[in-house]
């Protein structure tokens, strides 16, 4: 099975990248015939304004991949940038494309509330017009077949449009000074990338007629439009491409030190490149079980992000269930339960980290690996857009 996938360069690497991500690809490369892209040009949906990093970025994905274990030999290693005819057919995609796909996508929306922070605005906007909303369908003089879904959809419409007329002065404006984000930032984030994302997506995959993708379940509405996308080329110009399978891997979640998602932009990150000192810092601050203050209080370790790690990263499993027992007992304190993980956080990230520094001594080296990946996509992608470009008619 011929598998893609890529990876945004947002700098280093940290365990939240590997066990979500990175340690499915190593384990994919051994069976599959596999593809792995760093994603310059999806880079440049939300950070279009701030590029001067980019190149340190990408430089740093290229080392962090091939000290975790990617390897050239066995994967293609590449540049999106590098093979152009990703934006050839992200073009002859989005003219088959309805825009109506793209507005539909469910985490088109989140994601530029996300990025706004402003999640809480909508979720305030669609608690105060519930009832109204009820309200207005049980007076409608026509039958609802679907009373939930049809709410459902006027939510959505209404909440988003009273977001938008906030932005636009019509809501008191005081609101915009308590969440402290301004007109023009909500605008900036409409870009024609940032809706079309998800064509680019697909054109990553199309290009290369891969039939898997490994995903998180968040992406599985961009493989269905991939899939969509790909069923409405055949119809309109003869069997192309084949419809790529979402590859769901059973992969632990990482929490950050503070209990949230891992990511760098919350510093709540543990990166392949720390040293022993700073991973020891980090692991003696991480948050625990609010409620367990003493040693001697019962703990909750199935909420405790410690005990995340130690179920991952502590092959012991004997002293694992040692440890849950423990401290649901009170006989284990938090300070304890966290020196105890130190040494397991440490063997995974030091040779990794060791790995790391003699790679990137050669940076010559790294850029001809992604080069040849490169060159090696394009070859592959040259051939599909022959064939797009003969069904077309635009030879």
């Amino acid at each position: 099975m011929r598998i893609i996938s890529g990876m945004r360069p947002t700098g280093k690497l940290h365990l939240g990248h590997y066990y979500g991500v990175i340690k499915s690809w190593i384990e994919l490369q051994e069976k599959e015939e596999t593809f792995f892209f760093i994603a310059d040009w999806h880079a440049l949906t939300t950070s279009y304004k701030d590029v001067n990093e980019l190149e340190k970025n990408i430089k740093e994905l290229m080392v962090d991949w091939l000290s975790l274990g990617l390897d050239p030999k066995k994967s293609v290693l590449f540049r999106q940038s590098h093979v152009k005819q990703h934006a050839e057919l992200y073009l002859l995609l989005g003219m088959i494309t309805p825009k109506s796909w793209l507005e539909w996508n469910p985490t088109y929306k989140d994601m530029k509330y996300n990025l706004l922070k402003i999640q809480d605005l909508e979720i305030q906007f669609r608690g105060g017009i519930r009832d109204a909303v009820r309200q207005f369908i049980n007076m409608l003089p026509y039958k609802v077949e679907d009373f939930e879904g049809f709410e459902e959809h006027l939510m959505d419409s209404l909440a988003e449009n009273l977001v938008e007329a906030l932005f636009n002065g019509l809501i008191e404006k005081e609101m915009l000074q308590k969440i402290n984000v301004s007109k023009r930032e909500f605008y900036e984030t409409d870009t024609y990338g940032f809706l079309g994302y998800p064509v680019l997506q697909s054109a990553d995959i199309l290009i290369y007629k891969a039939e898997g993708v490994p995903v998180g379940e968040d992406q599985l509405p961009h493989i269905e439009m991939t899939r969509e996308i790909a069923r409405r080329f055949n119809h309109l110009y003869g069997n192309t491409f084949p419809e790529p399978k979402a590859l769901l891997t059973e992969t632990p979640k990482i929490p950050g030190t503070d209990g949230r998602k891992m990511s760098k932009s919350y510093g709540n990150a543990i990166f392949f490149s720390d040293e022993n000192k700073e991973i020891e810092e980090k692991i003696l601050k991480m948050f625990t079980d609010p409620q367990k203050l003493r040693k001697n209080d019962p703990g909750r370790p199935d909420i405790c992000a410690v005990f995340t790690y130690h179920k991952i990263m502590n092959p012991n499993k004997d002293e694992v269930e040692e440890i849950y027992r423990d401290c649901k007992e009170g006989k284990l304190g938090c300070v304890e339960c966290k020196r105890k993980l130190l040494p397991h956080v440490i063997s995974v990230i030091e040779p990794v980290r060791e790995r790391r520094k003699t790679i990137a001594k050669d940076i010559g080296t790294i850029h001809d690996v992604f080069e040849e990946g490169s060159k090696k996509a394009r070859e592959i992608a040259e051939r599909t857009m022959e064939e797009v470009r003969e069904k077309m008619h635009i030879k």
